[in-house]
């Protein structure tokens, strides 16, 4: 594998990363200026992220016009359709069954939001992440079949919920199964099994979260229900105005923003600025989010909001808030919500120090898979702390919450780590009770007696994988700056490459050479500075979050010396008593 000199010679970085460019073709980056009247540091990125003159259009304005699939080219997607076309006719009752994170929950609303504006009733059930887990289970569904319920649409889970929807369907319920999670060759029971990720499904769209495939869902029922007749006497509903909600699923199940996917948050994002959806507008007014809304906001403002319900508090009021249409209700909804964020944050960071501590006193940091277990970690953060290891130690991570002799776990991948499909074999080899997930995110549950078998099995399948990809930790940059190169004016033209998420990063630049000014502890672990040129001159405001007991905070409190340093991280605007400045958010640094 043939392996380019790292940029300005950092084969290590204080976090132990590679530092490199990311290099277009000088030639294609010129002609993309030229035919999309572009800034030359825009066209240097497109070619850079091998965005080419045919892809250029639909990049720099996502349209689902271009970019939404004909939802019939999903296996059982028209099966699903008509059947649901059938009981609505019928006047059957249908209800919804979600996970209960920020995609279930997405889901679940555009369903019920979508069945309110046919003027229809439609049943929500969301299961409670502490007492009845992940995915669908017999006597919630039983229950609903009691409430008088004819069809169960699953959303968010389900592809791999063999046992429970087999006794379901026996029992007279009508199941539809609506997921994008990793699948196995044997499908569950159920009229329908919609999933891009079918493995007898050809569909290019696998990326899609699973609001994806329910808006999807959404367009070809209002499409077959328009070609009966139903909308005679009646208005059409919008169906547009549900693309908020699909934004938010699937910026916070962070799957590619290529594609539809990026159609999906591009307009969603202007639906959302409109401020239609009652419950979505208390959201962000609790979330701070009082301007334009952008995929930051989507990720980490409101996202854990609607996840913290379910981790901390009740699993089933992200999915009532966003449905909902009375604003004294939402308003007290989105309150609740974020008083279990607030508490969420205290568990985690009780949780993640604890586990921190114990991946370094078993000295399994070098580990290529970071896996801890303990009992009394809540099982609703563990997610959220896989995530903080990963970054962390920069391998995937498992975290696994022990209670009565069973554990719940959680992982998160890097890329090229495909941890989905490595706890799907592990399920297979019987050292799960149940597991499944996608490339990058996984969920299992394991005996305690089988806990250190399945890390062992884990860590050496991916130990194998790395080793011949030959991955090195890289961290890889879009260009070099001098401070006073970071300006407002730059943060502006890159804005032409959003919305930014996982396949789309913000683009992030070294700024070489720098001195620190004023390093400070703020909050409880961030680090806060000013950053200016080695030779003087402006600075500009730096912040590098959850880093003070690491090796960069350590780098850069101790930088007030005056001895220069590079910085990499990505650029934002900061607007602070009304006025705007450029702010360096750090991600990694480099003596100089």
């Amino acid at each position: 594998m043939t392996v380019n000199s790292p940029l300005l010679g950092v084969e290590k970085s204080i976090s132990g990363q590679r530092w490199e460019l990311r290099e277009g073709n000088e030639r294609e980056s010129l002609a993309l200026c030229q035919r999309f009247s572009l800034p030359d540091i825009v066209g240097r990125i497109l070619s850079a992220r091998g965005i080419g003159l045919d892809q250029a259009e639909d990049f720099l304005n996502p349209s689902l016009k271009t970019q939404l699939p004909d939802p019939s080219h999903l296996v059982d997607m028209d099966k699903a359709i008509s059947h649901l076309v059938k009981e609505i006719q019928s006047g059957n009752r249908i209800a919804v069954f979600g996970d209960y994170d920020v995609d279930g929950a997405t889901s679940s609303a555009v369903l019920k939001r979508y069945f309110n504006m046919l003027g229809l009733d439609m049943g929500v059930y969301i299961p409670d992440r502490m007492s009845e887990g992940y995915g669908p289970n017999l006597p919630a569904l039983l229950k609903l079949k009691e409430q008088g319920y004819s069809t169960v649409i699953t959303v968010d889970c389900g592809i791999t919920a063999f046992d429970v929807l087999g006794e379901a369907s026996k029992s007279g319920l009508n199941m539809v199964v609506m997921d994008h999670h990793a699948a196995e060759a044997h499908l569950p029971d159920a009229i329908a099994v919609v999933n891009p990720n079918r493995l007898d499904d050809a569909s290019p769209h696998g990326h899609m979260a699973a609001v994806g495939v329910v808006f999807l869902l959404v367009v070809g029922l209002n499409r077959a229900l328009r070609d009966v007749g139903f909308f005679d006497d009646k208005k059409e509903p919008d169906i547009r105005l549900l693309l908020d909600l699909v934004a938010l699923g699937t910026v916070c199940d962070v799957v590619p923003l290529k594609g539809v996917n990026r159609a999906f948050v591009s307009q969603g994002l202007k639906v959302m600025a409109g401020r239609r959806n009652t419950g979505m507008k208390a959201l962000a007014d609790v979330s701070a989010v009082d301007g334009p809304p952008s995929a930051y906001h989507l990720g980490f403002q409101m996202g854990p909001r609607v996840n913290a319900g379910g981790r901390v508090g009740e699993a089933a009021l992200g999915s009532r808030l966003l449905a909902s249409d009375t604003p004294q209700e939402a308003l007290s909804i989105a309150r609740q919500l974020d008083g279990f964020n607030a508490e969420r944050k205290e568990i985690e960071a009780a949780c993640l120090e604890q586990a921190i501590e114990m991946v370094e006193r078993e000295g399994r940091e070098k580990d290529s898979l970071i896996y801890v277990a303990s009992e009394g970690w809540h099982a609703g953060v563990i997610g959220i702390v896989a995530s903080r290891l990963k970054e962390r130690y920069g391998a995937p991570a498992c975290v696994v919450a022990i209670e009565n002799g069973v554990g719940k776990g959680s992982g998160r991948s890097v890329e090229g780590v495909d941890l989905g499909a490595h706890v799907i074999a592990a399920h297979q080899a019987e050292l799960l009770v149940n597991g499944g997930g996608h490339k990058m995110a996984a969920g299992f549950t394991v005996t305690e007696a089988l806990s250190e078998e399945f890390r062992d099995y884990l860590n050496e399948r991916i130990s194998k994988q790395v080793a011949e990809m030959e991955m090195l930790p890289t961290l890889t940059v879009d260009g070099c700056l001098q401070a006073s190169g970071a300006t407002i004016d730059l943060v502006k033209k890159l804005d032409q490459l959003a919305p930014f998420g996982a396949g789309n990063a913000t683009p992030k630049f070294v700024l070489e050479n720098v001195k620190i000014i004023k390093p400070r502890i703020v909050g409880t672990d961030h680090v806060s500075c000013q950053v200016s040129s080695s030779g003087g001159g402006n600075w500009i405001k730096a912040i590098a979050f959850r880093c003070a007991d690491q090796n960069l905070g350590d780098l850069l409190l101790s930088a007030n010396n005056g001895l220069p340093v590079h910085l990499a991280g990505r650029l934002q605007i900061d607007s602070w008593q009304g006025r705007d400045s450029v702010q360096i958010i750090i991600e990694d640094a480099a003596p100089a």
